[in-house]
């Protein structure tokens, strides 16, 4: 799919990734970008750098109809629906269910209302897109974040159960699946010293989200599923498939030296 005319929703969009698609995707030549987020100052700021051709809207994603409302958009149906709102934990067994339940309202079920928002009326129109940020860590694990791992790896499984029962439809499907990004996320990380934060540090080079931004338009022309801004993950993906015991002895060793 190329972005120009198309009419693209991107969540998690008032800042990192979500920010950088939303600008791309308007420069791409997109028909209509709608920016949505939690926070709806930020939406708000980035809609007005993109200019008429986008809207602002604030939106829970952990909540069904907050979803299913940015199906309508004064653009016309959507076209290209990027589920990329995530939230992180930063713990492991000491995490509360609290936040195991917000891990898998956003991070999870975030992606199974999008589809249910928008994949009926696509495949009426006879095609469209999903992008689903999933990170590396939905692949290959995450040190320290058990919430996080699980649930990015759940995310990865929901999209391919996606792709297989409506690719023959025309609904195409990819996940985003990057390691470290310079985002605020990982700034927090960082500043509070969680092991996840000190594994990316350690794994390989931190990524601009407009690098990612780039990777995302790149895999959505390309139509793959697997989007790796990090050209590391698919040999560290590779490793686990071929020696799943040694990719775990060595995974574990790794978490000893942090």
């Amino acid at each position: 799919m190329h972005i120009r005319g198309k009419v693209a929703v991107v969540t998690g969009a008032a800042g990192g990734i979500g920010r950088a698609m939303a600008l791309r995707f308007a420069a791409e030549g997109a028909a209509g970008v709608v920016v949505a987020d939690l926070d709806g100052d930020g939406a708000a700021a980035v809609a007005k750098e993109i200019g008429e051709r986008a809207v602002a809207v604030q939106a829970d994603v952990s909540v069904e109809s907050g979803v299913a409302a940015l199906a309508s958009t004064p653009f016309g149906p959507v076209d290209l629906f990027c589920s990329n709102a995530g939230v992180i934990a930063g713990h492991g067994l000491d995490a509360s269910d609290a936040e195991w339940g917000t891990l898998f309202g956003v991070n999870v079920m975030a992606h199974v209302y999008a589809a249910r928002a928008v994949v009926p009326g696509m495949v009426e129109r006879g095609g469209g897109y999903l992008v689903n940020t999933c990170s590396a860590a939905g692949l290959i694990s995450c040190p320290g974040d058990a919430p996080y791992a699980v649930t990015k790896a759940a995310a990865i499984s929901f999209a391919e159960w996606v792709s297989i029962h409506y690719a023959g439809k025309g609904v195409k499907v990819s996940v985003l699946c990057p390691q470290g990004v310079r985002t605020g996320m990982l700034r927090r990380g960082v500043e509070e010293d969680h092991l996840t934060a000190r594994a990316v540090g350690a794994s390989g080079p931190i990524l601009e989200p407009e690098e990612v931004a780039a990777a995302v338009v790149a895999g959505v022309e390309a139509e793959r599923f697997f989007i790796f801004p990090h050209p590391e993950v698919p040999e560290y993906v590779r490793r686990k498939a071929e020696d799943p015991d040694r990719w775990l002895a060595g995974m574990s060793r790794f978490v000893e030296s942090l």
